[in-house]
């Protein structure tokens, strides 16, 4: 059991991350497409990676270089896996109307107007908030990076539990990780994503937890209409959706 664990962990750290793994795991369909259990896991890396360099660029710069090196960092131990994502959506929906149009533009590689404008104006936002929240003190940017990380990635998988997957195709991003979910792997998936918040004031993680669920039933509407489903893009795009939420309602809230 444990070495399946171990397995399914790095199968899920070699798709989520620009991290090397070992050869001597086994990457297989059945073990990525569990591999989703571990999503808020990879959002805790990434976030410990995120604040680690924020930390040593402080040493030299000022708060808000530091942030933009950090992004930086967050986007390359990633590969911009989810801004990708969320610049397609962008495309798509702007660009589109009909399932199919919209389909058929999210799987163009080339950035259009909507991609381009949608990305610049996430992470300009994205800077700006936690430009604000760095000057909170270095504690609240590393606890609004984990809780942020983590709790956005169980709400963009656990997407699949109320859509079907609508892109059939076997050269899309989905595939097969985001296809199929097991019962224990949402518990997982939603007791690594939530456990940060004990972190937090009380009152904060409320706000925070409501803010996620009202933003998860809107994407989910939101997807039912124009997608009449989910892709891989579209889990991506909801990704920084709710971050850039717990971002912003950590500074309003603190």
């Amino acid at each position: 059991m444990f070495k399946t664990l171990i397995n399914r962990f790095f199968n899920a750290l070699a798709f989520y991350t620009r991290i090397p793994c070992p050869n001597w795991v086994d990457y297989n369909e059945a073990s990525l497409n569990r591999a989703s259990a571990f999503f808020p896991l990879m959002g805790a890396l990434v976030a410990g990676f995120s604040f680690l360099v924020f930390w040593l660029c402080l040493h030299v710069f000022s708060f808000e270089l530091s942030i933009l090196i950090s992004m930086v960092a967050s986007i390359l131990f990633t590969g911009a896996f989810h801004e990708d994502g969320f610049a397609d959506l962008c495309d798509g929906f702007g660009g589109g109307w009909l399932q199919a149009d919209v389909l058929r533009i999210m799987k163009d590689s080339r950035l259009g107007t909507y991609g381009v404008t949608g990305l610049l104006l996430m992470l300009l936002i994205k800077w700006q908030v936690l430009v604000d929240i760095a000057h909170m003190g270095m504690t609240q940017v590393f606890l609004a990076l984990l809780v942020a990380h983590c709790i956005s990635r169980a709400a963009s998988i656990s997407l699949m539990l109320v859509l079907p997957y609508v892109q059939e195709d076997a050269l899309s991003k989905a595939k097969p990780i985001a296809k199929n979910w097991f019962k224990s792997d949402m518990a997982f998936v939603w007791i690594t994503g939530l456990l940060p918040l004990v972190l937090l004031p009380l009152e904060v993680s409320l706000c925070i937890m409501t803010v996620v669920g009202l933003i998860f039933y809107w994407i989910y509407k939101w997807y039912l209409k124009r997608l009449k489903g989910y892709t891989g893009d579209a889990l991506g795009a909801s990704q920084q959706i709710q971050e850039i939420a717990c971002y912003l309602t950590f500074a309003a809230c603190v």
